[in-house]
C-alpha cells in the first residue's frame, strides 16, 4: 500500500513550496488533508502527480501546485467567508476550511455532491457546508463573500458571481485561451471591479464559464 503520509509531505515540499508559495499556512493545509481521499480508488496512485487529476470523466482536482498558488493569491484570512465553485469531492474546500472561518463548496454534478457531502461529515469539518447548483451563478444563499475560488479554468467570469463579493473581496480562477491558463484575480474595491493577471498554469475548463460567440475578455 502507498506510504501517502510521505506523499502527501513530498507533494509539499516539490510542487507547492519549491514554486515559490512559503506561507506556513498554506503548507500546513495541504498537509492536513489527505488528497488520496478525494480521488477515485481506481486513480489513487496519481492522486500526488504533478497535474490536474480526472475524478469523473470531464471533471478534475487541480494539481497541488495551482491550487496551492491560487490560494495564496486569493490572500485568505482566518475571518474570511469563501466560496469554492466547483468543488467536485470537496478536496479544496477542505484545505480552504484550515485557512478561513467557513467555506461553502459549490458543485452541480449530484454524484460529486453526494460525494463531498460524505466527505464533509465523514471528516466532520464542521466550517464547511456542501450545496448544488449552477457553477456560474454562484450561492447567493451565502452571500456576499471575501473570496470566490474557481476551481477550474474559464473563459468569462459572470458578472453575477462578481456581484457577490464583500467590498474588499476577492475571486480568483484560471483564465483559459486556446490551451493556455493564467491565473486572474478580481478585486472589488469601493463596487468597482479590477483585475490583474498572475501565473501560468493548466486548468481544465469548468461546465457553465465557456466565452459566449463575439464576448471580448
Amino acid at each position: 500500500m502507498p506510504d501517502y503520509a510521505t506523499l502527501r509531505a513530498n507533494m509539499v515540499a516539490t510542487q507547492i513550496l519549491a514554486n515559490g508559495v512559503t506561507e506556513e499556512r498554506i503548507l500546513e493545509a495541504f498537509r492536513a488533508v489527505p488528497r488520496e481521499a478525494f480521488v477515485p480508488a481506481a486513480r489513487r496512485a496519481i492522486a500526488y502527480a504533478e497535474a490536474p487529476v480526472e475524478i469523473v470523466p470531464g471533471r478534475f482536482l487541480l494539481s497541488a501546485r495551482c491550487l496551492a498558488k491560487l490560494v495564496e493569491l486569493a490572500d485568505i484570512r482566518p475571518e474570511d467567508t469563501v466560496l469554492d465553485i466547483g468543488c467536485a469531492t470537496g478536496y479544496s474546500a477542505h484545505v480552504v476550511a484550515q485557512l478561513a472561518k467557513r467555506v461553502t463548496g459549490l458543485e452541480e454534478d449530484a454524484a460529486l455532491v453526494r460525494v463531498a457531502s460524505d466527505m464533509q461529515h465523514s471528516r466532520q469539518v464542521a466550517n464547511v457546508t456542501i450545496v448544488q447548483g449552477a457553477l456560474a451563478q454562484g450561492y447567493r444563499g451565502g452571500a456576499p463573500y471575501d473570496v470566490i475560488l474557481i476551481e477550474g479554468g474559464v473563459e468569462v467570469v459572470p458578472e453575477s458571481l462578481l456581484a457577490q463579493l464583500t467590498q474588499g473581496g476577492r475571486l480568483v480562477a484560471m483564465y483559459r485561451r486556446d490551451a493556455q491558463a493564467q491565473a486572474v484575480i478580481f478585486l472589488n474595491e469601493d463596487g468597482r471591479i479590477g483585475r490583474r493577471l498572475d501565473f501560468d498554469d493548466a486548468a481544465p475548463l469548468l461546465p457553465g464559464f465557456r466565452q459566449p460567440a463575439g464576448f471580448v475578455f
